[in-house]
């Protein structure tokens, strides 16, 4: 019996040329090993990270907000302190209560004839009997003054802030408060009136500010705290007695009289009346007084608080 052979000596087929084609095809389709890839993972990975750091680098050095800087010297301190300072000034609670009130407050002066006084003079003239302050509540020219300022007085005339002047008639008064209401004949296009604040929330040491015409002399200033309240004041000659008046320090003397006592907004909380000397003399020694507004307001007619 004739045996297989084991190993056939027949010669195989030749591959046609398409057969290597498609070998080199799959073999470049073929993924990469295993090493290869997770090697160029890891490039990848660096490169994006490089990328932001280089992006966080930029970023930081365009913005100086992020950039450390060195600690300023005393010489760049004191130099930044002078140019705030002169770019915008510090201004004292006292002045901005000045600026506020000053367009309301006017020079007050009684005028008589002269003879009246009880000199043996026969002119005709007229002389100043007495000069005080008085302060605008209304813009139509409705002024605030003591009565004892214009009491007596034949003819009145004010001055009001811008220098204009004007004659001026009395409207009322309220003798018990020493307050008078006077009218100007003629006011200024731009006349403003007074801001006025209860006295309600007004404490011993409250800052205050006294305006007016002391001797004469003024506008003037002169500032100080509330020293109490609900305080009397006995005329010196003992007519008269007044009540439920403000005491305070701020620096008042004759012709300050019937001006306005504000706070440091610059709001009226009272009409300057009287100060105190023991000696009698009439000048201040830290003890002056004034009716409060809600007293004043009435006797203008106006509305209380």
């Amino acid at each position: 019996m004739k045996r297989v052979p084991l190993y056939s000596r027949s010669h195989r087929p030749t591959e046609t040329p398409a057969e290597p084609a498609a070998a080199a095809a799959d073999s470049a389709a073929a993924p990469p090993p295993p090493g290869r890839w997770a090697a160029l993972a890891r490039h990848e990975r660096r490169l994006w990270a490089l990328l932001i750091l280089c992006l966080a680098v930029a970023f930081w050095w365009s913005n100086p907000t992020f950039r450390a800087k060195p600690p300023l010297t005393i010489e760049q301190i004191d130099a930044a302190i002078r140019q705030s300072i002169e770019d915008k000034p510090l201004i004292a609670p006292e002045s901005r209560a000045y600026d506020a009130i000053i367009p309301s407050v006017v020079r007050v002066i009684g005028l008589m004839t002269e003879g009246d006084d009880g000199s043996d003079s026969k002119e005709n003239g007229t002389v100043e009997r007495g000069v005080g302050t008085g302060v605008v509540i209304i813009d139509n020219g409705t002024i605030l003054t003591n009565l004892h300022v214009v009491s007596g007085a034949k003819k009145i005339r004010v001055t009001f802030f811008d220098g204009s002047e004007s004659d001026a008639m009395v409207l009322s008064t309220q003798p018990e408060n020493d307050l008078a209401v006077l009218r100007a004949k003629t006011i200024p296009d731009d006349l403003e009136a007074a801001t006025m604040r209860s006295t309600a929330d007004l404490s011993s040491g409250d800052h205050v500010l006294a305006v007016g015409f002391p001797f004469g002399i003024g506008p003037s200033a002169s500032a100080g705290v509330v020293s109490g309240l609900k305080r009397q004041f006995r005329s010196p000659d003992g007519q008269q007695m007044l009540t439920n008046l403000i005491q305070f320090d701020a620096a008042a003397n004759p012709g300050n009289s019937g001006g306005p006592l504000v706070t440091m907004d610059g709001e009226v909380v009272g009409i300057v009346t009287a100060i105190l000397n023991p000696n009698r003399q009439r000048v201040f020694i830290g003890i002056g007084f004034a009716v409060p507004i809600e007293n004043a307001a009435a006797a203008a007619g106006m509305p209380p608080f």
